[in-house]
């Protein structure tokens, strides 16, 4: 049985990994516990094989006063729970990264694509990676995962926002791109077999199809037993403005399959985009 601790109390992402452990309570022994103050320090770290850090500043507006803020919680205490887990004989450290690390709102990362981050976000992240990787050893295995947008039932970000826009409009506009994307089941399957693995390095899970924003709008209207017209009518329009939003909706943000290889030669059994929409919005 790997005994697992999660350093992040009730955050999302951490949570559901909890729960989809569950399914395997035979497997796994799992704790969490929070970082928002101090006490971690006195946790002892050498009873558990694997240390998953998810505890982070996320989704909130990026101002000078909170600049600091980020690097104290994204970068210098994940490093510092990375020592403690080394120095206590955790054997697997998971770091739960970010795509900002790249600084790009269109186009495909493939794996020379420069990290460029522009946000405080993603320089804290960026950050972070280098300082725990210089931590990692044929004893001490550390694992970063630059996950894409991450959507599941309950999730906070982009698609709530988006889900919640198309309920409210009839129309919405028709225009063929392609985004990465992972649902949270499939993220916390990726995970477990990761630890199953114990191995360190870079990864990129993500759905293994890409994902149409228009196409999604409509699942999401189905579910709710509604219907959508999409329309490629104000196209030209939208794309001459290209604004931030517009790219953060309709640009083209994937991840080059070839980084994911990983998961398609275990052949995961990832759960299919159609029914993630549903168990997303049910």
């Amino acid at each position: 049985m790997k005994k697992i601790l999660i350093t992040g109390l009730n955050s999302y992402v951490g949570t559901s990994l909890v729960n989809w452990l569950e399914n395997y309570s035979e497997k796994y022994y799992v704790d969490s516990i929070s970082v928002r103050d101090d006490l971690w320090r006195r946790k002892n770290f050498s009873d558990y094989d694997v240390v998953f850090h998810v505890a982070g500043i996320a989704h909130i507006k990026e101002t000078r006063n909170n600049a600091e803020l980020y690097f104290k919680v994204n970068r210098n205490l994940v490093f510092e729970i990375a020592k403690k887990a080394k120095k206590e004989g955790v054997k697997q450290f998971i770091f739960l990264s970010s795509m900002s690390v790249y600084g790009v709102d269109s186009g495909v990362i493939e794996e020379n694509t420069p990290l460029n981050p522009k946000s405080n976000y993603g320089r804290s992240k960026l950050e972070a990676e280098n300082l725990i990787t210089l931590l990692g050893d044929d004893v001490f295995k550390v694992a970063i995962i630059r996950p894409p947008m991450i959507y599941g039932k309950g999730c906070k970000g982009n698609y709530p926002r988006l889900a919640k826009l198309s309920l409210k409009v009839r129309l919405f506009p028709n225009i063929k791109n392609i985004r990465s994307m992972i649902y949270i089941d499939n993220l916390c399957e990726f995970i477990r077999l990761l630890i199953d693995s114990g191995n360190g390095g870079l990864f990129f899970p993500q759905n293994t199809e890409y994902v149409c924003t228009s196409y999604m709008v409509r699942l999401i209207n189905e579910v709710h037993g509604r219907k959508i017209l999409t329309t490629r009518l104000f196209n030209p329009f939208l794309k001459l403005i290209r604004t931030n939003t517009f790219n953060k909706v309709f640009g083209d943000l994937v991840y080059d399959k070839k980084l994911s290889e990983d998961i398609t030669k275990q052949k995961i059994s990832f759960i299919n985009f159609e029914d993630t929409i549903k168990l997303t919005e049910e």
